[in-house]
């Protein structure tokens, strides 16, 4: 069982977050009406992650992201982002929060991004001493047009980055969201050409295609290929597709509050938010994540 904490205040929303979430069985969900019930039940139980609303009366959803991230940094935090909270959402992500929901796209993303995150931020516990005496690992992947294979993958990095000592936990969750957002890019908008627009406007022809292009070349015989030089002072990641890639001169700005409801640009919103340096190809069918370790 997955364990859910919702933050909301308003009697509504978490009526209807927990309709969506009722619907799977793997989830077990608790409701706190602000940051201070939260904190609370956490410390009675610490919950596998968190999602919260950002406008909250005593404790608000920015606040409850710094205090998470101090007290409990394990449980991973989830926005709910609606119009007018636009600006708190992105500074709640640059302070620990590892994703965010538009709350007009609840009933298609608030699951998926919750199966997503808790996946994600699973570790193993234990650290062999071959491992804890890392001091450099460099890999090279060539994956299938296969989202089910990325996810192993990523909790690969993740382990070596953990036995390098590099960043926290929190952290370490966080660049595992940028790079999942990264290679869902390359399927989807690389090696599949589809687009987010397409998803906001028919999400049942978004999918449909997506179905119909894992079949068809040339989209089904395309590849990604990722590329990491993890040490313990830097983490470089590499994703390629063989997409016909874009301009990424022409990429709308993700903070504007216009576009931070839409999901086009969420991706590219999350990987520059958690990573220090985030660069396209001129071809626009490559990107580089760069993480720098803070402190000493």
């Amino acid at each position: 069982m997955i364990q859910v904490l919702v933050v909301d205040d308003a009697p509504v929303d978490r009526t209807w977050i927990g309709g969506l979430l009722s619907r799977d069985p793997s989830l077990q969900v608790r409701f706190a009406l602000n940051g201070v019930e939260a904190l609370a039940l956490m410390a009675q139980q610490p919950p596998d992650l968190v999602v919260t609303d950002l406008i909250m009366p005593e404790m608000d959803g920015l606040a409850l992201v710094e205090a998470i991230r101090t007290r409990f940094p394990q449980a991973p935090v989830i926005l709910i982002t609606s119009q007018g909270s636009e600006e708190t959402a992105v500074e709640a992500l640059q302070r620990g929060a590892v994703s965010y929901v538009p709350k007009a796209q609840m009933d298609p993303c608030l699951l998926e991004t919750i199966h997503t995150v808790a996946e994600l931020a699973w570790r193993r516990r234990t650290r062999t001493r071959v491992f804890q005496c890392m001091c450099k690992h460099s890999c090279r992947f060539t994956l299938e047009n296969d989202l089910t294979r990325t996810r192993p993958l990523i909790h690969y990095l993740q382990e070596h980055l953990a036995y390098l000592g590099f960043c926290d936990e929190a952290d370490r969750t966080r660049i595992a969201i940028a790079l999942q957002e990264a290679l869902s890019n390359a399927l989807y908008h690389g090696n599949l050409e589809l687009s987010s627009q397409l998803r906001e406007c028919n999400e049942g022809e978004y999918f449909h295609l997506i179905q119909q292009r894992l079949q068809q070349p040339p989209y089904a015989h395309r590849r990604i290929y990722v590329s990491a030089e993890l040490s313990h002072q830097e983490a470089v990641f590499v994703i390629q597709d063989e997409g016909p890639g874009f301009d990424p001169s022409c990429l709308p700005d993700p903070t504007d509050p216009a576009n931070l409801e839409k999901l086009s640009g969420r991706g590219i919103l999350l990987m520059r938010t958690f990573m220090d340096e985030v660069h396209f190809n001129p071809a626009g069918n490559q990107v580089i994540l760069i993480k720098r370790r803070s402190g000493p």
